[in-house]
C-alpha cells in the first residue's frame, strides 16, 4: 500500500538546489555580459560554486534521511534523490573542470556570450535535478525537456562545424521522438487511472479494477522512451553519432549525468508506479538487456574512432543497468526484498558515470588546439609521453571492463548477483560472457598506450586542475572497487526508504 503524501511536509524547502542552480545560471550569464574573454574564467569559478553549494544543500537532506514533499506533492526529496543529485554535482563539476581548456581552444567560450557552455550546462542539470526528485508525470516530463533542450544547444555550439551541426540535427529529431513515447506513455497511464501522480498510479494498479490491456500499451511507450534516453538496443542509434560528432565536451555532459537522472526516472515511474506490472515490463527490459550487451560488445570491436568505441561501451553499460532493473522479483509488492537488486544497479550507474568522465577527461588531455583525440591510435605510446596518465587510463578502462579489483568489478558483481539470485543461471552466464568479449576492446587501448611507439610527441599541456581532478577520478574508481561497502549500503539504504514511502 502506499503511504499518502502527509500536508506537513509540503513546503519549499527540498527545492532549495535547484533553486540555487537558476540563481547561480542567471548570474553567470547576467556578469559574462560584462566581461573580456581574459576575465572569463570567473564563470568558470561561479558556476563552481554554484555547484559547492548545492551539493551542500543535498549533503544535509541526505544526512537527515527524511522525505519532504513540496508543490503539491509533484515533487519529492527523498534519500534516493539526494544520494542521486550528490552524484550529479560530482559528475558535472569534474566535466566543468576537464572541458574549461577544451573548449576555450575551440573558441565555445568566446564570443559575444561566451559563458553561455556553463549556462546551457547548469539548465541541463537543473532538468536531471528536476528528472531525479519528479514524483508526478508532469514534473518529470518538465525535467526531460529542459534536459533536453540544453543539450540539442550545447551539441549544436559549434556553428560552423559540419560534424556539430549534423549531430545536433540527429539528436533533436530522435530524440523528440523519444520524448513523444515518453509523453504518450504518460498520457496512457493518465487514462487509465486518472491521476498523473506516481503513487497515485501505483494505487490506482494495485487496486486491480483497470483493464490491464490499457496498462501495457501505456508501458511499452514508457519503456521505448526511457530505452531511447537510455540508448539501449534498438533505440540505440543516436549514441554513436551524437558521440562523434559532437565536441569530446559535449559528449561529456551527453554521456555522464543524463544517465544517473533517466535511472532516476525508470525507477520513479517503474518500481514506484508499476510495480504490480513488473513482470510485464520485467520481460521488456530483459530484451532490451541482451540485445544491448550482445550488439554493444560485438560493434565496439570493430571501431577505431575511441568515442564511437565508448558510445557502443555505454550501450553495452546500460545493458547491466537494464539487468539490475529487471532481477526485482516479478509480480511481488514486498519492496523491502527487491531493494537489494535496485541498489545494485545504481550502484552500477554511478560506477560507470564516474569512470566515463574520468575517460573522457584523458581524450581531453591528450587533445589541443586544432587536433582532437578522437582515434585509439591517438593514444599510442602514451606511456612514454605520461606515465602517471597511462596508469590512471589504464585504471579507468580496467574499471570499464570489469577487472578487480577495480570499481567496475564490484559493480558487475552486484548486479550479476541479483540475477543469480532470480534463477536466471543462463542470463547471468550471458553477461559474463559478453563481458569478456567486451574486455577485448578495453585492452586493445591498454596495448597501444604500453606497447607501441608514440606517434605524437607533443607534450600534454593541461591547466593544473585537469591534472588534479583527473588523478583524483582514478584513485577515487581503486578506492571504490577495494572499499565498495560503504557507497553499497548508502544505496541500499536510500533505495529502503524511497520504496517504503
Amino acid at each position: 500500500m502506499t503511504t499518502p503524501i502527509p500536508q506537513e511536509a509540503i513546503n519549499l524547502v527540498p527545492a532549495y538546489a535547484e533553486v540555487a542552480v537558476m540563481i547561480g545560471a542567471s548570474a553567470i550569464l547576467l556578469i559574462d555580459m560584462f566581461l573580456s574573454k581574459a576575465q572569463r574564467s570567473i564563470t568558470y569559478v561561479l558556476s563552481l560554486l554554484t555547484l559547492v553549494v548545492c551539493a551542500g544543500i543535498s549533503y544535509a537532506d541526505f544526512a537527515s534521511g527524511a522525505t519532504t514533499y513540496t508543490f503539491h506533492g509533484m515533487f519529492v526529496a527523498d534519500p534516493m534523490a539526494n544520494l542521486l543529485k550528490l552524484f550529479t554535482y560530482l559528475t558535472v563539476g569534474m566535466t566543468l573542470v576537464y572541458s574549461r581548456q577544451y573548449a576555450d581552444d575551440r573558441g565555445m567560450l568566446s564570443g559575444n556570450l561566451g559563458g553561455e557552455f556553463y549556462v546551457l550546462a547548469l539548465f541541463a542539470m537543473l532538468g536531471q535535478l528536476i528528472m531525479i526528485s519528479g514524483s508526478n508525470f508532469l514534473s518529470i516530463y518538465l525535467g526531460v525537456e529542459l534536459m533536453s533542450l540544453s543539450l540539442y544547444a550545447l551539441v549544436a555550439m559549434r556553428r560552423d562545424n559540419v560534424r556539430a551541426t549534423e549531430a545536433a540535427m540527429k539528436y533533436f529529431v530522435l530524440g523528440a521522438l523519444a520524448s513523444g513515447f515518453l509523453l504518450y506513455g504518460m498520457s496512457m497511464l493518465y487514462g487509465a487511472t486518472g491521476t498523473l501522480d506516481i503513487r497515485g498510479v501505483s494505487a490506482a494498479v494495485a487496486a486491480g479494477t483497470i483493464k490491464p490491456t490499457i496498462l501495457v500499451f501505456g508501458i511499452v511507450f514508457l519503456v521505448a522512451g526511457l530505452a531511447f534516453k537510455l540508448g539501449a538496443v534498438p533505440f540505440h542509434m543516436w549514441v554513436p553519432d551524437v558521440y562523434d560528432g559532437s565536441p569530446t565536451a559535449v559528449t561529456l555532459l551527453l554521456g555522464g549525468a543524463p544517465k544517473i537522472a533517466t535511472f532516476a526516472i525508470c525507477i520513479r515511474l517503474l518500481v514506484e508506479g508499476l510495480l504490480p506490472m513488473a513482470f510485464d515490463w520485467q520481460q521488456m527490459l530483459l530484451v532490451l538487456a541482451v540485445l544491448s550487451l550482445a550488439i554493444g560488445n560485438l560493434t565496439a570491436i570493430a571501431q577505431t574512432n575511441i568515442k564511437r568505441m565508448l558510445a557502443y561501451s555505454t550501450i553495452a553499460q546500460i545493458g547491466f543497468v537494464l539487468l539490475g532493473l529487471l532481477s526485482g522479483v516479478a509480480g511481488t509488492t514486498d519492496r523491502t526484498g527487491i531493494a537489494a537488486a535496485y541498489s545494485g544497479a545504481m550502484y552500477y550507474v554511478i560506477t560507470y558515470v564516474l569512470t566515463t568522465v574520468g575517460t573522457f577527461g584523458t581524450l581531453m588531455l591528450l587533445s589541443r588546439a586544432g587536433f582532437d583525440a578522437d582515434n585509439i591510435s591517438d593514444f599510442k605510446g602514451l606511456s612514454k609521453r605520461s606515465g602517471w596518465f597511462a596508469v590512471v587510463m589504464t585504471i579507468l578502462l580496467f574499471s570499464l571492463a570489469g577487472v578487480p579489483p577495480m570499481m567496475g568489478f564490484a559493480a558487475k558483481f552486484a548486479v550479476l548477483n541479483s540475477v543469480l539470485g532470480t534463477g536466471q543461471i543462463w542470463l547471468t552466464v550471458f553477461a559474463v560472457m559478453f563481458s569478456l568479449i567486451g574486455a577485448f576492446y578495453y585492452l586493445r587501448v591498454i596495448k597501444h598506450m604500453w606497447f607501441d611507439e608514440p606517434e605524437d610527441n607533443a607534450p600534454l599541456a593541461a591547466y593544473g586542475d585537469v591534472k588534479l581532478v583527473l588523478s583524483l577520478n582514478g584513485l577515487a574508481v581503486v578506492v571504490l572497487g577495494v572499499l565498495p561497502g560503504p557507497l553499497l549500503a548508502a544505496c541500499l539504504s536510500a533505495i529502503k526508504v524511497t520504496l517504503a514511502t
